[in-house]
């Protein structure tokens, strides 16, 4: 029985402190080639097409008043990177930026968190289907949306902050809905609405920021629920299948892009390590999962069932380091571009 006992620790031990792999891997923060007099703000979404051109989703272009300031614009850049075009120049949905997508036809999805809209645009840049629909600028109440706890039940069709987009195979679009909501909700390709699920809380099946969401060629769905520190993955239905969650060792000692160190032993939040605020699967056959996380700043590698198979990068303004990582396009294993929101730029990431 002792020597049972001991055998058990020593593989608990060995699980915990197991070494994970740091994945070698060069920057390149000057990819993107912008035209004279054109800059991006934030950067929230980025995404890559067939052609392999980048679309890049920034709060740029603001204007309005210093607070409240409309915010969002969407630019196509070629493989070389290259400036190619802007899409939806001065579109009603435009708010508040948050991430962009392209589909397996390439359309082209843009979600904005200020205008509560999801936008489909076809190939060739025009609005092709709209769902949610923003606030009327005549209505006198017409303001940012309130976050009352409990929150307000949710409602068919419309939505609270929304905050990204998903496909299964069959063309059923996911939209994690977000901030207020916190839920999932399923339409089929033609539009229509088919369901939802999940609700504030920080049980299993429930949410507390949904923050990204991502499918796989089986169709399941991982959900960002960034506060609650896991990713949670069901089927196309909303049945819970499995919870991810990252615990890698850190420098305690590390610091964050911006403000106060969190607490390193934090189990939800966030700010806490692990966090997932940005999900991405590859293409097939071997699919790999890549999350990022705030604090201390990095980008994991994991299978799609959850265990982690390398780690890279760390909070910081220059090459190689991240400020925030807010989207994460991987059109490959060996080739990742990153949205980050406190440096206003698209990193193009060569893993080695």
């Amino acid at each position: 029985m002792k020597a049972r006992w001991v055998g058990l620790l020593v593989l608990v031990w060995s699980t915990a402190f197991a070494q994970v792999p740091v994945i070698p891997y060069d920057g390149d923060i000057d990819f993107l080639k912008l035209p004279k007099d054109l800059y991006l703000g934030e950067v929230t979404g980025v995404a890559v097409n067939s052609k392999k051109h980048i679309l890049v989703f920034s709060r740029g272009n603001t204007t309005g008043p210093a607070f409240a300031a409309s915010a969002a614009q969407l630019l196509e850049f070629g493989a070389d990177g290259q400036f190619i075009r802007e899409i939806g120049k001065n579109l009603y949905a435009w708010s508040f930026a948050h991430v962009v997508r392209v589909d397996k036809e390439d359309n082209v999805w843009a979600v904005d968190k200020g205008s509560d809209m999801i936008i489909k645009f076809n190939p060739e840049g025009r609005v092709a289907m709209v769902f949610g629909r923003k606030q009327e600028a005549s209505d006198e109440e017409t303001g940012p949306l309130k976050h009352p706890k409990p929150p307000l039940p949710a409602e068919d069709g419309r939505f609270r902050q929304p905050t990204d987009v998903t496909w299964d195979p069959a063309g059923n679009t996911y939209i994690s809905d977000g901030y207020i909501n916190s839920r999932v909700a399923k339409v089929d390709k033609n539009g229509n609405w088919l369901k939802s699920w999940g609700d504030r809380g920080d049980t299993p099946g429930f949410f507390n920021t949904p923050h990204s969401i991502a499918a796989d060629a089986q169709g399941n769905i991982y959900v960002a629920d960034r506060f609650n520190r896991r990713i949670q993955v069901f089927d196309g239905d909303g049945k819970l299948l499995r919870v991810i969650t990252i615990d890698v060792p850190f420098d305690r000692n590390a610091r964050p892009a911006i403000g106060n160190r969190p607490d390193p032993d934090a189990k939800s939040g966030t700010f806490s390590a692990g966090a997932p605020w940005a999900l991405c699967i590859t293409p097939g056959p071997n699919q790999v999962l890549f999350s990022a996380d705030a604090f201390p700043g990095r980008i994991y590698k994991l299978t799609l069932d959850g265990k982690v198979l390398g780690v890279l990068g760390e909070s910081g303004k220059q090459a190689k380091q991240f400020g925030w990582v807010h989207e994460i396009a991987c059109p490959s294993e060996k080739e990742i571009y990153v949205a980050e929101l406190l440096n206003w730029r698209m990193q193009k990431l060569t893993l080695r």
